[in-house]
């Protein structure tokens, strides 16, 4: 078969292998190479890889590009792929007959090597390219206006490198010959890189090598597959593994989305003497699964090639470890036990630290706080667990070796802070995450559309599949979730008890559908026993257990083959067999059961779940689990509980306590319990809030009233709308008397959204709420709509959001009388957007701010934003800093706001501004009657354009300052425009 007809017939599998990920970086990749090989030439690039435009339509239009470029060209694309894909994407997938790239002479022109050295210059960069901005910017290639258009937050560190190489081919061949240069002075580093590895490879003994393949095999073995529901089925992790949101966030508050590749390279490093990066996430993110994917990787040799060595660990099985370990035994007892020689492999690793990757999985599960009060340096010293572990997270011992930790945020203090090389948060999945998730655990197509249409047409239970694990529970409840009699899930509570009736019908031996109403009560026995192991589990924070404890709680086998206990392949020595809890959230799901169905349980038991003390004193048994509590401790340790599984396993009881599961519980809980049970929760909740209402400050003369909420809030509200009652709701908010709501870096999420807009949309009085740098998402905004009409600004900065998120939330908004302003920094708006702004503008002649800045919005964009803007009277705030306006939409801005009668603050900073659009703004300047302060710093004015501001400011004495600093003007022109106008700031 020709290449032209292969790429023709495998033309769908082409484009799911390179955007099934949901990832731009492998059709990156093969563009990079079919440049590189003169498939294609710069205006065909131009013209596929179009960042406005889905991956999955850019790639279509590679196919048909290369395709119409005949047979030689559809050869090299498949040997492109060939290259590009991982091993577990080749097998599906025919590449036809070998075609060997022609070998051509150096390109004559430095800017052609940009393009035939590009899959080269993409790898060198990645790691250099501050210094090459640094060294661009003093030869004068670059300017700040350069820099900052290539370093978006919104670009990851590969796409940054492409823009790069993309600015500096626009600038010429002089800006090429320079990033060239530099190149090549670095080229003697990497050469010494390239003769070290060759060194290690060479100096390191046949054992050493022998131990390295031992534990690559070991480490793919343990990552190979993902279990699933009671370990009766196993997904390849090739199969079934989806990208997450990945983001970092550097010094100044600004986010940059990055690869896996990326998790321990230098993007957003904060500290560079720290060894640790934490990767956090809120519970079922998805972090053990993303730590799973880079160990398997690693194995494979297709990530952290530079890696030597990779020894990863799971902190809740380190919890079941009494014995001192000294770090040597620590590596070989519970990761991979070296065959001959291991004194040789022990001193390999202590003199070759940076080869070397330690993995933490959920730190949050290990039973002792981190402290730093302990020190320990010497490797072969045995000391218990925790002294070990935490001086390896903050570099006391074993400095060197770069160490990646996954933990849900609440966990990780200030002290542990002090020592991280930098923070990712994992976010989940992105809406098209969903989408690629849904259709990867499924063979039937049709289905998998199926329940892509029912998760799309309701709100709710798509806000709740941006957590993979709720994902996962919906796509293996699709029967109960396409048939079910009792409506779609709407809460997290509701989704957990439809999969434990997913569960124990999938084992039962009455028909399908037989059990509907009465479920939960024949299974009440092992319901029961599975809670209370799960909640003394908790509270002695134990995650694994043994046989033996299974045994002491009475569950049988049967028990066991319903799923919700999975056998748990332990790395240590012992020959016990222990379980686990499918997923930690199942284990507080069944402790939540038991608080409420235990007929003997302590009447405090709800009332402290609620307390909000850090660890607080256990309430329902005085035993510990004898295998995972250290003897020696037990008497301290067996009175602590976790924070966070206990406010997962509260907003539990709070939603199996709702209205909704009234009759699901009443034959199996007497009325009176239950009712008293509610009534504890919300007397708890009320209590709560009000110490959270108590300590809202007095407002400062001058300024609203304000309420920084904590995460704790949030929990509260999420509690509160899992309860399922607007009465609850209505009095809760009759209490709160703030202006103004925030409640910023507080991980917000689509499934956060729903809760807030539950409980805010009951509020007496409109408020300002505050949501910048969350994970809202055009779902979350979607879900935050009930409540807008509460709202008078809504702060959305950096938040994912899209052109989509903003049309549904114009539409609503257009139509709340209250709502007058929005922010919405940072985000990934393009020209699509402003169509619905410019509707916004024309209906609400009572709009006060928009800011847009740092968005993707050009000259067309801004004219047809100025449609909505010259019918608009009352706007005092209008922000586009950081977009691509140009003179163009300059001007078409400064005409339509002259017919404004309320202006006060104007920014078109960093937007390519030049004196065209500074002469356009003069007009409006000497019109504008209210005008006060003009921002356009960081533009390409000249000496012109500032002096027709000069002139126009000298008719208008209200403006108070124009900012003009990095503009086109040399010091001495600042210095003379400044005397001559001193509202000039340079």
């Amino acid at each position: 078969m020709s290449s032209q007809q292969l790429v023709l017939k495998q033309r769908a599998l082409l484009l799911d292998a390179v955007c099934g990920g949901g990832s731009a970086e492998p059709l990156d990749c093969v563009l990079d190479l079919l440049l590189a090989w003169e498939v294609l030439i710069w205006e065909d690039y131009l013209s596929i890889r179009v960042t406005e435009k889905p991956v999955s339509s850019n790639a279509r239009h590679l196919l048909d590009v290369v395709y119409e470029k005949g047979e030689d060209a559809s050869g090299l694309l498949l040997a492109a792929f060939k290259q590009v894909l991982p091993e577990e994407q080749k097998s599906e997938l025919c590449f036809g007959k070998e075609y060997a790239v022609l070998e051509k002479n150096r390109p004559a022109t430095a800017t052609s090597a940009l393009l035939t050295d590009r899959p080269v210059l993409v790898k060198k960069l990645r790691d250099n390219i501050d210094e090459a901005f640094d060294v661009l910017m003093t030869t004068g290639c670059f300017t700040i206006k350069d820099c900052d258009g290539v370093h978006l937050p919104a670009y990851t560190p590969s796409q940054q490198v492409r823009r790069l190489l993309d600015q500096v081919r626009y600038k010429g061949e002089t800006a090429a010959r320079t990033l060239l240069k530099y190149l090549d002075q670095t080229e003697p580093e990497n050469k010494e890189h390239q003769i070290l590895e060759e060194t290690i490879s060479f100096t390191a003994s046949p054992d050493t090598l022998l131990f390295q393949r031992k534990l690559r095999s070991s480490v793919a073995a343990q990552s190979h597959f993902l279990s699933t529901y009671g370990g009766t089925g196993r997904f390849s992790l090739d199969d079934i593994y989806t990208d997450g949101l990945l983001e970092v966030m550097n010094g100044s508050g600004e986010t940059t989305t990055l690869e896996l590749e990326d998790v321990v390279g230098p993007v957003g490093i904060l500290n560079k003497d720290a060894d640790t990066v934490l990767v956090s996430g809120e519970a079922g993110s998805g972090k053990s699964t993303l730590l799973q994917r880079l160990h398997l990787l690693w194995a494979r040799e297709a990530l952290f090639t530079d890696i030597y060595l990779l020894f990863p660990f799971s902190c809740r099985k380190l919890n079941a470890e009494h014995r001192a370990l000294s770090l040597k035994e620590l590596l070989f007892l519970h990761c991979c036990w070296p065959d001959r020689n291991q004194d040789e492999v022990f001193q390999f690793i202590l003199d070759h630290p940076h080869l070397v990757l330690f993995t933490f999985d959920g730190l949050d599960e290990f039973k002792q706080g981190f402290t730093d009060e302990e020190h320990h340096c010497c490797p072969t010293q045995p000391v218990p667990i925790p002294t070990l572990l935490f001086n390896l997270l903050q570099g006391t011992l074993m400095k060197g070796v770069m160490k990646v930790v996954a933990s849900r945020p609440q966990a990780v203090g200030p002290s542990l802070k002090h020592y991280l090389r930098k923070e990712v948060h994992l976010k989940g999945f992105s809406p098209g995450g969903i989408v690629c998730f849904v259709k990867k655990q499924y063979s039937d197509p049709g289905m998998a559309g199926r329940v892509i249409e029912s998760l799309q047409g309701n709100t709710a239970l798509l806000s709740l599949c941006h957590i993979p694990v709720f994902c996962w529970i919906v796509t293996k409840c699709h029967q109960e979730l396409l048939g079910g009699e009792d409506g779609i899930p709407q809460t997290v509570a509701d989704v957990y008890l439809l999969v434990s009736q997913h569960f124990f019908q999938r084992k039962s031996s009455q028909p399908q559908g037989a059990l509907r109403k009465g479920w939960l009560e024949q299974h009440l026995d092992t319901v029961l026993k599975l809670g209370q192991l799960a909640m003394e589990g908790l509270e002695a924070s134990c995650y694994v257990f043994s046989g033996h404890e299974l045994q002491r709680h009475g569950l049988t086998e049967h028990d066991i083959s319903m799923g919700f206990l999975i056998y748990c392949n332990d790395m240590s020595v012992t020959d016990s067999k222990r379980y686990e809890f499918l997923h930690i959230t199942l284990q507080c799901f069944f402790a939540a059961l038991y608080v409420i169905l235990n007929r003997r349980n302590n009447r405090s038991a709800i009332p402290k779940l609620f307390q909000l003390q850090h660890r607080q004193p256990s309430s329902l048994s005085p035993k510990c689990l004898g295998h995972c509590v250290d003897r020696s401790v037990e008497e301290d340790e067996s009175k602590m509980v976790e924070k966070p599984n206990l406010q997962i396993t509260a907003q539990f009881v709070s939603g199996l306590l709702s209205l909704q599961h009234r009759n699901l519980l009443l034959d199996c809980c007497p009325a009176a319990l239950r009712e008293h049970n509610v009534k504890q929760v919300v007397r708890s909740l009320s209590k709560a809030m009000q110490r959270h209402f108590k300590f809202i400050p007095r407002p400062v003369e001058g300024e609203k009233k304000s309420m920084h909420a904590m995460p704790s809030f949030v929990w509260l509200i999420k509690c509160i709308y899992e309860m399922q009652d607007s009465s609850i709701a209505q009095n809760t908010m009759a209490k709160l008397d703030v202006e103004h709501l925030k409640l910023t870096y507080c991980n917000i999420g689509p499934v956060e959204c729903t809760a807030l807009a539950y409980v805010l949309k009951h509020l007496r009085n409109p408020v300002g709420l505050q949501l910048d740098n969350n994970c809202v998402g055009d779902v979350g905004v979607e879900q935050l709509l009930p409540c807008l009409h509460n709202c008078h600004s809504l702060y959305l900065r950096n938040n994912n959001i899209t052109d989509e998120g903003i049309r549904k939330l114009v539409e609503k908004g257009v139509h709340c009388e209250r709502f007058q302003k929005l922010a919405l920094f940072n985000n990934k708006l393009t020209d699509a957007c402003t169509q619905h702004f410019a509707w916004l503008m024309k209906s609400k002649q009572n709009f006060l701010s928009l800011r847009l800045g740092n968005n993707n919005i050009t000259s067309q964009g801004a004219e047809q934003l100025a449609e909505g803007l010259s019918c608009n009277r009352s706007l005092q705030f209008l922000g586009l800093w950081g977009n691509h306006t140009g003179d163009r939409g300059a001007t078409a801005l400064a005409n339509a706001l002259k017919n404004n009668t309320e202006l006060i603050w104007l920014s078109l900073v960093d937007n390519g501004v030049g004196s065209a659009g500074a002469s356009a703004l003069a007009e409006l300047i000497s019109q504008s009657k209210t005008l006060e302060e003009l921002w356009l710093n960081k533009n390409v004015i000249s000496r012109d354009g500032v002096e027709c501001l000069i002139k126009a400011l000298k008719m208008n004495s209200r403006v108070k300052e124009v900012w003009l600093k990095g503009n086109n003007l040399s010091p001495e022109e600042e210095e003379e425009l400044k005397k001559e106008e001193s509202r000039l700031t340079f």
